[in-house]
């Protein structure tokens, strides 16, 4: 099998080759790709040395599978390219989300929708997935009627700008500022760009993946986007109201049999999921589940997932071992 990673040198391709040796994904070639500027470098996997390529290099190659990272205007670009040479492309940017025709995927909820004839698939942006998960099992327990969401999201989502602005703030430091406002002591209710309905890109993004995931078109969900002095981690606390009557105990057992899911959620010992501790790991962690008292069938709760592994990487390297595993790559 031939693997080519687009995006390489980032944050999440980084992840992305830590998790193909981690869960030991066979391979006969592997071509690493990034920018211009990092063309020839090397990288160092598995003992081995990898020149990084350029993308036409990569393409010439004919991989099986390509893991993109790169940004949507790369990805809307060569995603058809390397799909109309038969490579299944598991592409982690925005560019397909919103096409009816490409699957929407969060591996755990919505893998079998996949077809061995579609040759583009999307990873959800990293809010969204953590959040799937968790609304997933949920309604088709009680039915869900409302949610509301609101983020805490880590630097680390606006890639190495993010993280370098608020280290350098910490330092005391000039920086080119990855946001219009500090970051160091601050909490930001922007994500993304703003759009003329006064939501940002962000908040729509978790508003109308979720309905996709979900298969839920009329799904009564809001969402605000903060960004936090965090370097790693999102974090979610979530309000959701179910057509049918809830038990807790019942919520927090459909919860912890979930193999994405790690149930932490034992407040008397201060037990409760944070971005320090969900750093590194490859699940979504729920605690602080408690009844929502101004409504009937209303709980609060709170997800915590590292946004590069399990918001990004780790699910796209589940759909890449789905797809082995189905055969659907010979």
């Amino acid at each position: 099998m031939k693997i080519a990673l687009i995006g390489a040198t980032g944050l999440v391709g980084q992840c992305m080759l830590e998790l193909i040796d981690k869960e030991n994904i066979a391979f006969e070639e592997l071509f690493l790709v990034a920018s211009e500027k990092s063309r020839g470098k090397k990288i160092c996997f598995q003992g081995k040395d990898y020149a990084v390529m350029k993308i036409q290099e990569a393409l010439e190659q004919k991989p099986d599978i390509a893991l993109f990272s790169a940004g949507s205007t790369l990805s809307k670009q060569w995603a058809p390219l390397f799909a109309e040479k038969g490579c299944f492309v598991i592409d982690n940017s925005s560019a397909w989300r919103s096409y009816d025709h490409i699957p929407l995927v969060v591996f755990g909820v919505n893998e079998s929708i996949i077809q061995q004839s579609e040759h583009i698939i999307a990873n959800p942006n990293c809010s969204t997935i953590q959040l799937a998960l968790v609304l997933d099992v949920l309604h088709k327990e009680y039915g869900l009627e409302r949610v509301v969401v609101s983020t805490y999201q880590s630097v680390s989502g606006s890639g190495m700008a993010g993280i370098e602005q608020l280290r350098k703030e910490q330092n005391g430091e000039k920086s080119n500022a990855a946001y219009p406002h500090p970051i160091h002591e601050n909490c930001l209710p922007h994500g993304g760009d703003f759009l003329e309905n006064a939501y940002t890109t962000e908040e729509m993004k978790l508003i109308n993946e979720s309905r996709k995931i979900l298969s839920l078109n009329n799904l009564a969900i809001t969402a605000t986007v903060v960004r936090v002095p965090v370097t790693g981690g999102h974090s979610e606390s979530v309000n959701i109201s179910f057509e049918r009557k809830i038990d807790l105990y019942r919520i927090k057992n459909i919860l912890a049999q979930k193999a994405e899911i790690c149930l932490m959620d034992n407040p008397q010992e201060n037990e409760y999921p944070t971005p320090l501790h969900a750093k590194g790991k490859d699940a979504v962690f729920v605690g602080r589940i408690r009844k929502d008292y101004s409504v009937e069938n209303g709980i609060n709760l709170w997800i915590v997932g590292d946004n590069l592994r399990i918001g990004a990487a780790t699910n796209a390297v589940r759909i890449m071992k789905h797809l082995i595993n189905r055969e659907y790559i010979s």
